[in-house]
């Protein structure tokens, strides 16, 4: 007996379709562009953080809610974006979230305290879709070499921040148009991601139609449905904890010194032009963290030592702007870029490694960024208040070194040799 349209079973493709919308040229080109605007409206922001103060006559507690604000939003905004990918697709839920990343960055220049940080929650918000989409769509295109993959994207993400953090000030002074004609530029980066990631949504379309007939009650299913279970209990797991843990340690140094490190150099005695050197600098050299510490989380049994490495360097930095905060400024810069590029691409690396499929990825992805992120956001404005409070930088950087030593405790075990 033959079965009518509406009962047979939907035919699922087990690979994307073959079209030139599928060229890995295509699609390599579209994530490097996607990860370059993932850094780069956070980085730009920072040596302008005092002209921006000047402007708006902010605290150093409120100035550092610029930074504070779309860190949080990155958190709270994580939990929704496994929701959104199955209900419109990975491919479609990036276009739309670079898209309103770059009305973020302008939203952000408008001139009205309201703006700035309502600019700083839309950032916050379409940076998190973006955190918890890509490792899983990494893992989705290229499960034998994730690894490497997951190092190119991390790389490009400091190199975006990097691009941002050494030109803001030069783009100042070029267009003419103060800190938000600077700031306001990097929406046109966006605006070139975005037109580079549409042969992907095209191409899921295409694979979209692939798999009809369906019956009508059934949804239109992402390009490649995730193969794998879901991870029951994550939220119980001590391993997700471990690694939601690192990652927001990690992150709060981060993020705390991409809020503060041009004003801490500069508070010492350092020209604001050479402390947002100091600063692209540190973002250069976090590139190389970020791309060969991944590699090598990939080639060993487990990453323990690899992580409390990552954990001591950053410890050896900030005692380096402790002791020698202007003189021993550009070590302490390419030490700590080391550890924080090594950092942040290990805690992606361990999305990665520590699950087995896509579906697993994005399910831990959005756990540790959630938990991660709503910790990193402590950074910035506490670092501003605790300044505001004793009028020295020194208790903080002592609160970034003992936080250090606590990333190392959670990096042990997060890089046990286990899969959730």
């Amino acid at each position: 007996m033959s079965l009518t349209r509406a009962q047979q079973p939907l035919r699922t493709p087990l690979a994307p379709v073959r079209t030139r919308l599928a060229h890995p040229v295509l699609l390599l080109t579209g994530i490097l562009l996607v990860a370059l605007n993932m850094r780069a409206c956070l980085a730009a922001i920072s040596p302008m953080v005092g002209e921006i103060q000047r402007t708006f006559g902010l605290s150093a507690t409120a100035s550092g809610l610029i930074t504070t604000v779309p860190v949080l939003f990155q958190g709270v905004g994580a939990p929704l974006t496994p929701r959104l990918t199955r209900r419109f697709g990975t491919e479609r839920v990036v276009l739309g979230a670079v898209l309103v990343l770059g009305a973020g960055v302008l939203v952000r220049v408008l001139p009205s305290v309201a703006a700035l940080y309502a600019g700083c929650v839309v950032i916050g918000v379409a940076i998190a879709v973006l955190n918890v989409s890509m490792p899983g769509l990494v893992k989705r295109e290229f499960p034998q070499r994730a690894a490497a993959m997951t190092g190119v994207y991390s790389t490009t993400m400091l190199v975006g921040a990097t691009l941002a953090a050494g030109t803001s000030v030069p783009l100042e002074h070029v267009l003419g148009g103060g800190w938000r004609a600077s700031l306001s530029a990097w929406s046109l980066l966006a605006l070139v991601a975005a037109v580079a990631w549409l042969p992907q949504v095209l191409r899921g379309r295409q694979a979209r139609a692939a798999v009809l007939p369906q019956p009508r009650t059934a949804s239109l299913a992402p390009l490649v449905p995730a193969a794998g279970p879901s991870i029951p209990g994550l939220w119980r797991t001590p391993l997700a904890w471990q690694i939601s843990l690192f990652m927001g340690i990690s992150s709060l140094m981060v993020y705390t010194l991409v809020a503060w490190l041009p004003t801490i150099l500069a508070d010492h005695g350092m020209s604001r032009d050479e402390a947002g050197l100091v600063f692209a600098f540190s973002n250069l050299v976090q590139v190389v963290g970020a791309f060969l510490v991944p590699l090598l989380a990939g080639r060993m049994t487990n990453q323990r030592a690899l992580a409390v490495l990552m954990a001591a360097l950053n410890a050896v930095g900030v005692s380096g702007l402790l002791l020698a905060p202007v003189s021993g400024a550009w070590v302490a810069a390419a030490v700590l870029g080391v550890a924080q590029g090594g950092s942040l691409g290990l805690a992606i690396a361990f999305i990665v490694l520590r699950t087995d499929s896509a579906a697993g990825a994005a399910r831990l992805g959005s756990m540790s960024q959630a938990v991660g992120y709503l910790i990193a956001a402590l950074g910035p404005v506490g670092g501003g208040a605790l300044h505001q409070l004793t009028g020295s930088w020194t208790p903080v950087l002592v609160l970034l070194l003992l936080l250090a030593g606590a990333a190392a405790l959670a990096g042990w075990g997060a890089g046990r040799n286990r899969t959730l």
